[in-house]
Parts: C-alpha cells; sequence; structure tokens
C-alpha cells in the first residue's frame, strides 16, 4: 500500500511517478508529431503543452534527492539527465518542420 499511495498523493515524493510523467509525455509528443509514420512527421502546436509537464516530472524527480552522496543519489541524478533528454526531444520534435 506504500508505494501505489505515495504514487497518487502529490505532496510525497515519489520517483515512480516523476518518471512516468516523464515517459507518458514523451509517448504524447511523438504520437502528436505522428510518430507511426515517420514520413509524416510533423511540428504540432499541443507539443508546446507538453514541456511544463515534463518539467514536472523533473521538478517531481528532483524532489527525491537526499543531502549526502549516495548510490540511490546517483540514480537519481542519471534519471534526471535521462529526463532532460526526454525534454530536449519533445523540444525537438515540437520545432520539427
Amino acid at each position: 500500500m506504500g508505494l501505489l499511495s505515495s504514487i497518487f498523493r502529490p505532496r510525497e515524493k515519489s520517483l515512480i511517478r516523476g518518471v512516468g510523467i516523464c515517459l507518458c509525455s514523451l509517448v504524447a509528443s511523438l504520437l502528436l508529431a505522428g510518430f507511426p509514420k515517420i514520413e509524416n512527421l510533423h511540428g504540432s502546436a499541443w507539443q508546446l503543452a507538453l514541456i511544463p509537464v515534463v518539467c514536472w516530472g523533473m521538478v517531481d524527480t528532483f524532489r527525491c534527492i537526499g543531502k549526502k552522496w549516495s548510490m540511490y543519489h546517483a540514480g537519481v541524478l542519471i534519471l534526471l539527465y535521462s529526463e532532460l533528454m526526454i525534454l530536449a526531444a519533445v523540444v525537438s520534435l515540437w520545432i520539427y518542420p
């Protein structure tokens, strides 16, 4: 009950929620760009609305960083770097002509 209850409570820290928000935003951005058909890729104005959602996921993941250096801290940093890549992908899919 502890893991599932923390996912649905926004005031509690949750790595799963932060990463899930970013991954869902990436999938939504790919679908808005017309991903299944690579020859039909296009930018959509709706993708601009996904940028704050990705940033919200990054902030949610950043809240989980501890104050002391540990392997958990390193794992959270790796997740933050991957979410930064997701943000770059969403922006590049939005700019794509």
